[in-house]
């Protein structure tokens, strides 16, 4: 692998978009607390805060995993959290962070999957993207990571507008999913609400090496931990929010954000050279004939 240059050099690109997402974030539509923002799935009892609140941790057992989920639904927007991964042998583990237009995977869903796939002690943790309308995915992407993230809290974000979604680890773009040119995207997820979710669960029958790899219970409990989650997005109120119909008033939708900039290509370059394990895209033996989303270009 080519040496890379340091992402906060590079970075410099988004200045202004991530600080305007952050500063105005914060201060409207984001609060600090758990509560305010979202509400226990499943398992309560595998769920816990730091003392100061601001730290939220989430375990598996042999017994149940746990998740949360947003209480707002949004259409279109910023959404980020900065997430510390299970440590060690994770093997069959998958902590999930996604957005979903239904509570459970009802069959007529949209949505947009981080999944970070565990794996035996000191082999990397890869994440795989996902894209689902309609209930319809298999268009999984997988990527290595440049870091350790069991090490140190990241940030993993999701920019969605009617022109792009844009999955970024830590402010780099890792996938682009377009919806442009003359030929739009028929499978881009733009018409539904979302809530954001996160949850940890077993998945050793397909996560680890295709499920050749099964988690070790006697490791548990397994726990990945949350914070700082900031979002400015359209807040959906039925039958219809004003700001869908209004977006290049948000930062997450104008000019500027609904392209890759200069630099934010160099890095999205960078990533696609050095760190895609899979792409469905590239896979012909999968579809013979590809998707027709894969037609379009991320630089444009």
């Amino acid at each position: 692998m080519e040496k890379r240059v340091s992402p906060t050099a590079s970075i410099l690109f988004i200045a202004f978009l991530t600080s305007a997402f952050h500063s105005s974030s914060e201060a409207a539509d984001s609060q600090t607390s758990f509560e305010d923002n979202f509400s226990i799935m499943w398992s309560e009892d595998h769920f816990k805060t730091s003392e100061d609140g601001n730290t939220w941790y989430l375990s598996l057992d042999k017994e149940t995993g746990c998740g949360f989920q947003t209480k707002q639904r949004y259409r279109f927007g910023w959404f980020s959290m900065k997430l510390k991964l299970v440590g060690g042998d994770s093997a069959g583990v998958v902590t999930a962070y996604y957005m979903c237009s239904e509570n459970g995977a009802g069959p007529e869903r949209d949505e947009l999957d981080f999944e970070f796939l565990g794996n035996r002690t000191g082999q990397p943790y890869l994440i795989q993207t996902n894209v689902y309308k309609n209930g319809v995915g298999s268009r999984e992407m997988r990527h290595m990571l440049w870091f350790d993230p069991t090490e140190d809290y990241h940030s993993y974000s999701i920019l969605w507008n009617n022109h792009q979604i844009v999955f970024f680890v830590d402010r780099v773009p890792i996938r682009v999913f377009k919806n442009n040119g003359d030929d739009k995207n028929d499978f881009f997820p733009n018409e539904k609400p979302m809530y954001l979710f996160s949850s940890i669960w077993n998945a050793d029958e397909w996560a680890t090496r295709g499920g050749l790899e099964k988690t070790d219970w006697k490791k548990a409990p397994f726990v990945s931990s949350y914070k700082d989650f900031s979002v400015e997005g359209c807040q959906w109120e039925d039958p219809y929010p004003e700001c869908v119909s209004t977006t290049t008033k948000k930062r997450w939708d104008q000019y500027q954000a609904w392209h890759l900039s200069d630099s934010q290509k160099k890095d999205y370059a960078w990533v696609q050279r050095n760190l895609v394990i899979y792409d469905y895209c590239k896979d012909y033996e999968r579809f013979p004939k590809l998707p027709g989303e894969c037609s379009l270009s991320p630089w444009d």
